[in-house]
C-alpha cells in the first residue's frame, strides 16, 4: 500500500505553482521555463535556464533532480493494439506509462473517479513495444512518458514530457466527471492531443 501511495502522491501533486522565482536558485525565470524533476519528492519543480541545464547531465546533484526533456514523439497508431491494451486492464481509454526509477519498473496510469490509478505494466508487454518501436528504450526514467490514448474513432500514442502529463492529470481534474469522464473532460483531452502535434519533434 505504501508504494501504491507515492505514485498516488506523484500524480496528486498540484501542477508547478505559479511563480517569478526558479525552485533552485530563486532567480527571475522566463514565461517559457524548464521543469526539473526531484526524482526523492516525485516533485516537479520550475527552473531557470542554467538550473535545469545543471540536471541535464546524468548524475547531476547524485541524481536527485534530473531536468525534464522537451521532445515530443508521436508513435503509430497501433503502439497498443486491442489485445495488449485489454491485458492492462485499463477501464478507460487514456493511460500513460512511466519508468520509475526508485522502483525499477514501468508503471501505468490512468484517471478514475477515486483519482489517478496505478496499473501494472507487465514486463513481457513493454518489451514487446520497445521490440516493435525502438524509440521507447530511449524513454528517460521519471522524466518522459508515454501517452496512449484510445477513442472509437482514433487511437494517439506519443512519447512526451512528464511536464505534459501534468498538465493532462490538472485538465483531467478538472473535467473529470462519473466513470468515463464525461463528454467535456473528452473534449480537452482532445484539445490537449491537438496542441501536442504543434510541439512534435522528430525521432532521429
Amino acid at each position: 500500500m505504501d508504494s501504491v501511495f507515492r505514485l498516488r502522491r506523484f500524480l496528486d501533486t498540484p501542477l508547478p505553482r505559479k511563480t517569478s522565482g526558479c525552485e533552485l536558485c530563486g532567480a527571475t525565470l522566463a514565461r517559457d521555463h524548464g521543469h526539473v524533476v526531484d526524482i526523492e519528492q516525485r516533485r516537479l519543480m520550475c527552473a531557470c535556464r542554467p538550473c535545469y541545464l545543471l540536471f541535464t547531465h546524468s548524475g547531476a546533484a547524485g541524481g536527485k533532480f534530473r531536468s525534464v526533456p522537451d521532445r515530443v514523439v508521436k508513435l503509430p497508431d497501433a503502439v497498443l493494439h486491442s489485445a495488449r491494451w485489454e491485458a492492462l486492464d485499463i477501464p478507460v481509454g487514456i493511460a500513460f506509462f512511466l519508468h520509475h526509477s526508485s522502483r525499477g519498473k514501468i508503471v501505468a496510469f490512468y484517471p478514475s473517479p477515486a483519482g489517478a490509478t496505478e496499473s501494472g505494466l507487465p514486463l513481457e508487454t513493454w518489451d514487446e513495444l520497445t521490440g516493435t518501436h525502438p524509440v521507447l528504450t530511449t524513454m528517460e526514467p521519471d522524466t518522459e512518458a508515454l501517452l496512449v490514448s484510445r477513442r472509437p474513432h482514433k487511437t494517439e500514442a506519443w512519447l512526451l514530457p512528464v511536464d505534459a502529463c501534468y498538465e493532462l492529470v490538472g485538465r483531467i481534474r478538472r473535467q473529470w466527471t462519473g466513470f468515463d469522464g464525461g463528454p467535456e473532460a473528452w473534449r480537452d483531452i482532445d484539445e490537449f492531443l491537438s496542441g501536442l502535434s504543434q510541439r512534435e519533434r522528430s525521432c532521429a
